[in-house]
């Protein structure tokens, strides 16, 4: 009997592990064209860019290895370093007025009162609509002749600006209108956040005497630091790859004002076909951007606050 018992988890066990093998094999039957479409779209171009970074290609010739030819030139040309500086200047405005004024927004849309669904609808419509049509609007609306914001200043008795041909006005007029862009979107992930706090929470503090500061100070704030952090990470990585705003809006200009990677590294590539030039870029971007993520990971602990 035991010897009969033993054969008897031997063959379940052989039985079990030809119907995993038959499991698994039937969830990479139908997991293949996903599967097959990354390497080929998405694994492939990236290994086949990193390649390209190491030679001088213009989509013509044949590659032609150089080494770390791309990175040098790369770190000591000027334009570069000032669509560094750029974008740069583009992040630390755009994402801390992002987030300060979704977040006033999203306690304002937070209110329990009639017809409050119709403002977050309204607030959030900027958000489906095309960067390039949002950017084309924006440009009539900076036009420094006719344009709708230059009348309301002269109502005012305020002289008209050339909001996109000043070179200090170029990149804060971008910022304006890419913050109110997406207001609407980050207001709901506030809001998303700011319902997901406990009300037993703010009744606690009530009743300690804590006033509407107060409660905002010492209870919303901290609980809504995971997403913050989370709105943080993303919004330095949507910053550092602006591109819609910039080539529709100024292309670059005036004089590199508004000049961002992204359009820089679009023009290497398919303007002057610099393939292998832009490839470099395109890993100085993604090796900024990893670092940037990697400091932010690992100071979340000291303020980050999970409940």
């Amino acid at each position: 009997m035991p010897m009969d018992l033993k054969a008897l988890k031997e063959k379940i066990k052989a039985n079990r592990g030809s119907y995993n093998r038959r499991e698994t094999l039937w969830a990479l039957f139908f997991l293949s064209p996903k599967i097959i479409g990354l390497i080929i779209f998405t694994f492939g171009p990236i290994i086949a860019s990193f390649l390209l970074s190491f030679t001088n290609w213009d989509l013509v010739t044949k590659p032609e290895w150089i080494g770390l030819g791309n990175y040098k030139h790369l770190l000591s040309n000027p334009i570069f370093i000032k669509a560094l500086k750029n974008t740069a200047y583009y992040t630390l405005l755009n994402v801390p007025l992002s987030m300060v004024l979704s977040l006033l927004l999203a306690v304002a849309m937070n209110q329990k009162l009639k017809g409050i669904v119709v403002f977050r609808t309204a607030f959030f419509m900027p958000v489906i609509s095309s960067m390039v049509a949002i950017s084309l609007l924006w440009k009539y609306i900076y036009n420094s002749q006719y344009g709708l914001l230059n009348y309301f200043l002269g109502l005012a008795g305020i002289a008209p600006k050339n909001w996109l041909g000043d070179t200090r006005l170029a990149m804060p007029s971008l910022i304006m209108m890419s913050v109110w862009k997406g207001l609407g979107y980050n207001m709901m992930i506030w809001l998303a956040a700011l319902q997901g706090i406990p009300e037993d929470l703010y009744e606690a503090a009530r009743i300690d005497g804590a006033n509407k500061w107060q409660q905002f100070k010492n209870v919303t704030v901290p609980l809504l630091s995971p997403t913050t952090f989370l709105m943080l990470i993303l919004g330095i990585i949507n910053s550092f790859q602006v591109f819609e705003a910039s080539y529709v809006m100024t292309n670059g200009g005036p004089a590199n004002a508004t000049l961002t990677i992204v359009l820089y590294l679009y023009s290497n590539a398919f303007e002057w076909l610099k393939m292998g030039y832009a490839s470099a870029m395109a890993y100085i971007l993604a090796l900024i951007i990893f670092v940037l993520t990697i400091i932010q990971f690992k100071y979340q602990k000291k303020w980050v606050h999970y409940y």
